[in-house]
């Protein structure tokens, strides 16, 4: 019994030596998933406002403000980023880390460039204070995903089965332009990325592997930080949609 004693005051410290190293590898790796994420959206941020300056001169749509809002160029300038999204999905294995950051960035400017419209729609007073808005709630919703015990696998899968009936049921408003379900839209919308945001931290974080090597670390950091970024974009946007003033 004494040895066991002995055995344990001896194994105890290397126990909780090891689960430190642990808590601090799991805090390096989401604060690069964060970071990605945020850098993600800084570069968003400042190709949707460049390219909006660009488009206009005098009040005028420019040629390259034409090209992108009004020529055929607008569906690819509004499809590429989803086929990047695809292109990482589906590669991401078989990437280096600096070319997945690389695309990363490339896919977080085509964004801003398809999202550049939003300024044509809305006031930037509004754009600014819905941003914020988002922001807070990212953080708030987030934060729980990453310190909640409760399983969130079962409430993932609801939602994502929600966000199939969301894409469905805006494809249909789009022959409807009904003002209703589109407010409909919107409200469900915000409520399914605010579950997606804590689902896809508790996710994120349960990646998360001591022992796995800096390149597929590297690649779990930028996927994780793409799905966080998808998901503030997302509430972003719902939240536009019925908190945003339109431009007169």
């Amino acid at each position: 019994m004494a040895d066991l004693r002995n055995y344990q005051t001896r194994m105890s410290p290397a126990g909780a030596q090891a689960g430190a190293v642990i808590d601090e590898g799991l805090r390096a790796y989401m604060l690069k998933v964060y970071n990605l994420m945020a850098l993600g959206l800084a570069i968003t941020g400042v190709a949707a406002y460049l390219a909006f300056q660009m488009a206009f001169s005098d009040g005028q749509l420019t040629a390259f403000g034409a090209a992108i809002y009004t020529s055929p160029l607008k569906w690819v300038v509004m499809l590429a980023p989803l086929a990047l999204v695809f292109f990482m999905s589906f590669r991401i294995n078989s990437m280096s880390v600096s070319a997945a950051q690389t695309t990363f960035w490339i896919y977080a400017a085509l964004m801003g460039l398809s999202l550049s419209s939003i300024f044509l729609i809305y006031t930037g007073q509004s754009i600014v204070q819905t941003f914020f808005v988002t922001a807070a709630s990212f953080g708030a919703l987030s934060l729980y995903g990453y310190t909640t015990k409760k399983d969130l696998s079962g409430m993932g899968s609801f939602l994502i089965m929600g966000l199939f009936g969301v894409i469905i049921a805006s494809i249909v408003n789009i022959f409807l332009a009904s003002s209703a379900l589109a407010f409909a839209i919107s409200v469900i919308g915000v409520l399914i990325f605010a579950g997606l945001t804590a689902y896809d931290t508790q996710k994120i974080k349960e990646m998360y592997y001591e022992a796995d090597d800096s390149t597929v670390a590297g690649r779990k950091a930028i996927m994780g930080a793409l799905t966080l970024y998808l998901d503030f974009i997302n509430l972003f946007m719902f939240l536009l949609q019925f908190m945003g003033n339109r431009n007169n």
